[in-house]
């Protein structure tokens, strides 16, 4: 447990660290207020997260390790978006469609609503 532990860690460093750089450079080269880095660094790491697990899923080439270092720990530092639009398609995939979309509106409208009520709390105190 501990060495899973660590070594999923050791690659959320590695995504928390990129996807720093990602924001950093997106806010010093591209001007205006779409937020970039945010959007990029989630369809990266869907991007990524669709080629691992097609790995896993097809061909068993990602060791269990390799899946925790890769998949839970870069992906998850770098993007949570990543394993939220798994989830969603492995939904779709299985036709659990009122689940899919429970899931979907409450995760995004959940999440906008709790974001704005923590900054709300802070405000106002």
């Amino acid at each position: 447990m501990i060495k899973a532990m660590l070594i999923a860690g050791s690659g959320g460093f590695i995504g928390t660290c990129l996807r720093f750089l990602v924001g950093k450079l997106c806010t010093n080269y591209i001007q205006g207020s779409f937020p970039w880095g945010t959007f990029l660094v989630n369809l990266v790491g869907s991007f990524i997260i669709g080629v691992l697990f097609g790995l896993v899923e097809k061909s068993q080439l990602i060791s269990t390790n390799m899946n925790i270092l890769l998949i839970t720990g870069f992906c998850g530092g770098f993007t949570t978006f990543s394993s939220l639009s798994h989830d969603m398609l492995t939904l779709l995939q299985n036709r659990n469609w009122t689940i899919f979309i429970l899931y979907t509106a409450l995760t995004f409208i959940g999440g906008l609503l709790l974001v704005w009520a923590g900054r709300g709390m802070i405000m106002r105190n």
